[in-house]
């Protein structure tokens, strides 16, 4: 941990009130950028149809945003490393308001993209350091807590920020869907500057230090883990609905109630996978992760055709989408003095895998392979999530042997 870091957890640790609302406060912009990042796929036919363009050509609003976030993550990281991680998180989720709201007003097509590829760019920077502020508040072998606290944010917007932006998009068009996230980013950025604990500069921070973590093996092959074992959850998980409509006759309401389901059951996954990570360690946490993953694609791809089975896989498939906690606890563990830059790129992986099982998914469903292959396609990309996590094993198990032996002399 950094000397600022250290210096961080007792100053959040002896200030109580403002601790819990400062983490409110990170927590709200984990919950604006939740909604926004997931509310874009649910307005996509109605900006589509607004501004005149094909369903698929809408889709490069969304892949516009998780280009920004992979681009932005380490790029942010850097010009952040010699400012005060108050200002810095505070800034770069103002930042995103702003971002969020120019798409909300700004005119055509082309600009939309821009401004989502734009908006994805503080993505990384905002959570990942956010996640490292509420943990560095908690003692070191409790600092999943810290990570989950901030991401319940993340997964209590799939429950109510989503939903809430659907419905203003329908009933008064699609820019109100943006508008709103960006309101509550800005109103998250001043919680932070006012409540979130006043630290000096990192005096050994460095751009290029923060830089050198992705030339680390051990990160390199975590941040590797999240991209594949992650991505066969959004194989399935991107495809849901479709099937969920193409496939049964469900009521009105089935939709939202998909979408609900996975929200709730990846708020109640993240408290679990933080108890998990706790007990178990992270790589271990990792494990039974992919796992239960990889149950929940199989009951997925079983319960294609029953729309009530498939409320339930989606409840599943949340439950079993929080791979993300071990990871960054993981990142913690190896980033050294590059943290920031580490849990910034985990957000970068994570929307990686976002792009990637979609992709996988979208060509077994080309190929007619039927509904049920993106369940399939996700147990593969699980299956080879859980090779590189024995490589991360490996990877760690000599590094410790190395370090044992320069030790001994």
């Amino acid at each position: 941990m950094s000397a600022a870091a250290s210096a961080a957890a007792p100053a959040l640790k002896t200030q109580s009130p403002n601790l819990l609302i400062a983490i409110l406060a990170l927590a709200l912009g984990a919950f604006a950028i939740g909604t926004s990042e997931f509310a874009a796929m649910g307005l996509l036919p109605i900006f589509a149809a607004d501004l005149g363009v094909s369903e698929p050509q809408a889709g490069h609003v969304i892949s516009a945003y998780a280009l920004g976030v992979v681009v932005g993550a380490p790029v942010t990281t850097i010009l952040g490393a010699r400012l005060p991680r108050r200002r810095y998180v505070a800034g770069l989720i103002a930042l995103y308001g702003v971002l969020n709201l120019l798409a909300a007003v700004l005119p055509g097509f082309s600009t939309l993209v821009a401004a989502r590829f734009a908006a994805g760019l503080p993505h990384g920077g905002y959570l990942g350091v956010a996640m490292l502020m509420a943990a560095d508040a908690l003692p070191r072998d409790q600092r999943a807590k810290g990570v989950t606290q901030v991401l319940l944010g993340l997964t209590v917007a799939n429950i109510v920020g989503v939903p809430l932006a659907g419905a203003l998009g329908q009933a008064f068009g699609w820019r109100f869907g943006f508008a709103l996230p960006g309101l509550l980013a800005l109103v998250a950025g001043l919680l932070i500057l006012k409540f979130a604990p006043r630290q000096g500069v990192d005096p050994e921070a460095r751009p290029m230090r923060e830089l050198a973590a992705l030339a680390d093996p051990a990160v390199i092959i975590t941040l590797l883990v999240g991209v594949v074992g992650s991505g066969g959850m959004f194989a399935v998980y991107a495809y849901l609905s479709a099937a969920l409509l193409a496939t049964t006759a469900p009521p009105v309401w089935a939709v939202a109630a998909l979408l609900s389901c996975f929200g709730i059951g990846s708020t109640l996954g993240s408290l679990l996978a933080a108890r998990v990570t706790i007990r178990l360690g992270a790589l271990r946490a990792a494990a039974v992760m992919i796992v239960s993953a990889m149950l929940a694609q199989g009951f997925a791809a079983w319960a294609v055709g029953d729309w009530r089975l498939m409320l339930l896989s989606s409840f599943l498939l949340g439950l079993g989408s929080n791979l993300f906690v071990a990871l960054q606890t993981r990142l913690m563990e190896v980033g050294g003095k590059g943290q920031s830059m580490a849990a910034a790129m985990n957000h970068a992986a994570f929307n990686a895998a976002n792009a990637l099982g979609p992709w996988l998914a979208g060509l077994a469903l080309a190929a007619g392979w039927g509904w049920s292959s993106s369940g399939l396609v996700g147990i593969a990309l699980s299956a080879a999530g859980m090779v590189v996590l024995g490589l991360a094993a490996l990877q760690g198990r000599a590094a410790r042997a190395r370090q044992g032996a320069l030790d001994a002399r």
